[in-house]
């Protein structure tokens, strides 16, 4: 497991062979901002739920700051996923790289 800043995640996600994008919060924390095209799946939900992901693709997990997604990623690893992080999380992606999305 990789932690990708959100540069790297950015060009990774332009990519043609761009990942699968998990968010990992609750849905109260996705209702406020999460990023386009991402997959809302509760890191406490993620071992139960990660069959509505494809295997076959390598998943990028994002949280608010980055934590949750290091243990979001390290699971779907134990099930035989390839998963990244994403460092800084959101907030970071708003600070860096696109100040539309809404901060809390």
């Amino acid at each position: 497991m990789r932690q990708l800043s959100v540069e790297q995640s950015r060009d990774w996600l332009l990519d043609a062979e761009r990942p699968q994008l998990l968010d990992c919060r609750q849905p109260g924390e996705w209702d406020v901002c999460h990023l386009e095209g991402a997959v809302l799946i509760p890191l406490g939900e993620l071992a139960e739920r990660a069959n509505e992901l494809d295997e076959g693709r390598p998943v990028l997990v994002y949280c608010h700051h980055g934590v949750r997604s290091i243990n979001g990623a390290m699971i779907l690893e134990s099930l035989g996923f390839t998963a990244d992080s994403m460092r800084g999380g959101i907030e970071a992606w708003s600070t860096r790289i696109d100040p539309r999305v809404a901060r809390y």
